[in-house]
């Protein structure tokens, strides 16, 4: 390759990287422009932890703390439901696993990433919904419900990622902690595992961003109550849904509402990253 294509490639990848910071700017001022504001004319306070969301009131209310708790529920919820079976299922495909099944079970986890979450909000409208209703009452549609949903929505994710951070690790540390005399077991879950912390944790982040993030399939199976959570078989509504079912029809200070709420989310996402930073930086 000449200096000239060279150059002319430099200038492609400069390109594309600069598009991408940009589009990230360009959200964040947007986010940041139409939602601040709209938290100073409401009051910050009462914007985070009001409990009243009533935008058609006279006068309205617009506390988002309902929905901030729906959205941690949900997504601690699906967490505690997906991490333990992703993580597991990715040791079991990486030191398990027989050939001719993980040539199955490898294609159908990927197809599972890319079902869309209307289709995985269908399933948990006729499948979910009617078992927990006959199983623990109410109507079905709850913080349960929506929890193991999203579990079931983020376990592609974790258990691939999981699962490439777990090869990652040279095989001379199964090795030594077999010549330690550690059983096959105990050299994958004490030698492996905190040798590939660092990849599950960022299997785990991207987990949660997954289910934070999550609208259509939590919509259809949440109950949407913009309500405090009042239990695990209670309706909640998430910041996510809450933004999805006003916008069509939102205006004025209603709609910088929800962009607000949006500033919310992003900046919870910003906190997750930020973690998982620091907990790599303590790891390393």
């Amino acid at each position: 390759m000449t200096k000239y294509q060279e150059s002319i490639m430099k200038a492609i990848f400069f390109v594309a990287a600069s598009t991408s910071i940009l589009a990230v700017i360009l959200i964040c001022l947007f986010l940041f422009v139409n939602g601040i504001p709209a938290m100073a004319k409401i009051g910050v306070f009462d914007f985070l932890l009001g409990r009243t969301w009533k935008p058609n009131n006279i006068p309205p209310s617009y506390g988002i703390y309902p929905m901030i708790l729906g959205s941690i529920y949900v997504t601690a919820g699906a967490v505690l439901i997906g991490v333990p079976i992703g993580l597991l299922t990715a040791i079991f495909m990486a030191w398990y696993c027989p050939d001719k099944l993980y040539r199955i079970l490898k294609p159908a986890i990927n197809l599972l990433a890319g079902i869309p979450s209307v289709v995985y909000g269908f399933f948990g409208l006729v499948v979910i919904v009617p078992f927990i209703r006959d199983t623990f009452g109410g109507t079905g549609s709850s913080m349960l419900t929506a929890s193991i949903l999203l579990g079931i929505m983020i376990l592609p994710t974790i258990t691939t990622v999981s699962e490439s951070a777990i090869r990652a690790v040279p095989q001379s540390y199964y090795e030594g902690g077999l010549a330690l005399g550690a059983s096959h077991e105990r050299s994958i879950f004490f030698v492996l595992l905190p040798a590939a912390k660092s990849g599950i944790m960022a299997a785990v982040v991207l987990g949660i961003g997954r289910a934070i993030g999550e609208t259509m399939a939590v919509i259809m199976v949440a109950g949407n109550q913009a309500r405090m959570p009042a239990g695990i078989i209670k309706g909640v509504r998430t910041l996510t849904a809450n933004i999805v079912i006003e916008m069509g029809y939102a205006a004025d200070l209603h709609r910088e509402a929800l962009i607000a709420t949006a500033v919310v989310l992003f900046v919870f996402i910003l906190l997750i990253n930020l973690a998982l930073s620091l907990l790599k930086r303590r790891a390393g």
